[in-house]
């Protein structure tokens, strides 16, 4: 017979000063656990994340580093996979606004020792438990090759900068809006050609950040120097950040940043979890 499809969940171990953690009480099971839920079709795990936690809580967050994905049985003989990160609130942080509702009864930010004896669930007790060490604020350098473009055979007559995106890169483009909100990139840096541009422009539109355009990102203009000097400031930097740039460019990045290589699908990303301009973290989306 086939086998079921897993059930795929995603949320955040989310935390504010004085070591405090969210939690919500499900009434249904009468558990208390983190903020999570079922992707909606299609849904990014990572976009599923920030929506549960904010439908479940009220709070806006931005995703740290990943945490182990969590695995157990559930009914009709399939498995629950939850995806979790780190998180943290975006704005505000009260909860005493919040809609109980038949799904959640109580939503609460406990200290980290009262959570631990709190939660329900051995597995959400281990999840906290790395969690702990990674509750430490970061920022996160989202380092995005840019959508489906023109293939170059076909793009001749004019400079290859001005090849622009195909019908399926701008869907990709669009996709990607709620993807990089949610890892709160507010720095928007990319390469001068305009299939990068086209791939930023969705997500400039629907944030108003500003965009800045660098030639050291092109085919034609990168190099090694210059291209460390674009990652370290931004690596040193308060904000979150994208970066948006070519094939040829990306084993720049990486050897500047210290990271291994990653071989990227048009529209696919590494996002570089650094703090005090040391990476801590990586995770991939080869989608958006």
């Amino acid at each position: 017979m086939p086998q079921r499809r897993d059930v795929v969940a995603a949320g955040a171990v989310v935390f504010r000063p004085g070591r405090e953690v969210l939690l919500v009480h499900r009434p249904r099971y009468d558990d208390w656990s983190f903020p999570k839920g079922k992707l909606d079709p299609g849904e990014h795990v990572a976009v599923a994340g920030v929506r549960e936690v904010a439908e479940e809580t009220g709070v806006h967050v931005r995703l740290g580093p990943p945490l182990s994905d969590q695995r157990y049985p559930v009914s009709g003989g399939r498995d629950k996979l939850v995806h979790y990160w780190v998180g943290w609130p975006v704005g505000g942080e009260d909860v005493s606004g919040y809609q109980v509702n038949d799904e959640i009864d109580d939503v609460r930010w406990v200290p980290y020792d009262e959570a631990v004896r709190l939660l329900t669930y051995d597995h959400d007790r281990g999840t906290l438990a790395e969690a702990k060490r990674l509750r430490r604020r970061s920022r996160a350098l989202v380092v995005l090759r840019h959508a489906k473009a023109r293939s170059r055979k076909g793009w001749t007559r004019r400079p290859d900068q001005e090849r622009p995106l195909v019908a399926l890169g701008h869907d990709q483009a669009q996709r990607l809006v709620a993807l990089l909100a949610a890892y709160d990139a507010t720095r928007v840096v990319s390469s001068a050609s305009a299939r990068c541009v086209q791939t930023l422009q969705p997500y400039v539109e629907a944030t108003g950040w500003e965009l800045e355009s660098r030639r050291a990102l092109t085919e034609e203009g990168a190099t090694d120097r210059k291209v460390a000097k674009v990652v370290e400031e931004l690596l040193g930097g308060p904000d979150g950040a994208v970066l948006c740039t070519h094939r040829p460019v990306l084993p720049a990045i990486w050897e500047a940043a210290g990271v291994p290589e990653e071989k990227l699908e048009p529209a696919g990303l590494v996002v570089l979890h650094h703090r005090k301009g040391t990476v801590v973290a990586t995770e991939v989306h080869q989608r958006p």
